[in-house]
């Protein structure tokens, strides 16, 4: 059977609506879902407003692709990526896209690819437009992957603080729903788990956590300074049970709503 690990990926990044600041970091974050087959980044390398690339490109083995602006105001780059997508598909060498980038000029791409029966894993800025981020599978922020970066606050009243917990800071407010309140968070989390529950109203966390994502494909608990689902989880006073799964160390989470 094949794991999410070993899916072949297809990596497109549009060089004109990303910056090149954390190539390592979303490099990295790809390895999590799969390997990346094709490495490829395109963009009209004439122009000086992208020569940052260039020094990370060799670095991490990235195929650039040159594509001159045939007429001013107009994004030939986008139509480039979009034949090569499709190339790649029929290619049959791939199990699925990431597309990086935070143009909404993706969002029809992304969401034939995946009518394809191929996985889609966006990345971009918070600025990316909502449309593009609920055509992918998954959609990450470049702003988590710095180590600098700060996240949504769930909670950041000094009596809500436990030992451990992160602390966070607040955003300003954005223009999408990525920017999600404590009240809005606790509420998809809580669905998902009434959509899911037995009768005595226990969920498998594995099984609530790939529902939320079907729901929106933003959500990720880095966004609110956890590195993983369980710690938010026990931040939003639901209750768990940590369940024997006859392996060592090993133990299967169930949540449920507080009565």
């Amino acid at each position: 059977m094949q794991t999410l690990n070993d899916l072949r990926l297809a990596v497109l990044i549009d060089a004109d609506n990303i910056p090149y600041s954390n190539v390592k970091g979303m490099l990295e974050e790809i390895a999590k879902y799969g390997t990346p087959t094709f490495k490829r980044i395109y963009g009209d390398w004439t122009k000086p407003t992208i020569s940052g690339w260039k020094s990370v490109l060799l670095e991490n083995a990235i195929t650039p692709v040159q594509q001159y602006s045939y007429t001013k105001g107009k994004n030939s780059t986008d139509s480039a990526l979009i034949i090569d997508a499709m190339d790649i598909l029929y290619s049959g060498k791939i199990d699925g896209f990431c597309i990086v980038s935070s143009d909404s000029d993706f969002t029809r791409l992304a969401t034939r690819l995946r009518e394809a029966g191929m996985k889609v894993i966006g990345i971009g800025e918070r600025k990316t437009p909502h449309p593009f981020i609920v055509a992918c599978d998954k959609f990450i922020y470049l702003e988590i992957l710095n180590s600098t970066s700060t996240a949504i606050a769930l909670d950041s009243t000094p009596e809500k603080r436990k030992r451990g917990t992160p602390v966070v800071k607040k955003k300003k407010p954005e223009d999408h729903e990525a920017q999600t309140p404590a009240s809005n968070v606790k509420r998809l989390i809580a669905t998902s788990i009434t959509d899911l529950a037995d009768e005595n109203g226990w969920a498998y966390l594995g099984d609530v956590g790939n529902l939320i994502l079907k729901k929106q494909p933003d959500f990720d608990p880095r966004n609110f300074g956890y590195p993983k689902l369980t710690p938010l989880i026990r931040s939003l006073d639901f209750e768990i049970d940590e369940r024997e799964s006859g392996q060592n160390h090993i133990k299967h989470i169930y949540i449920r709503n507080r009565k």
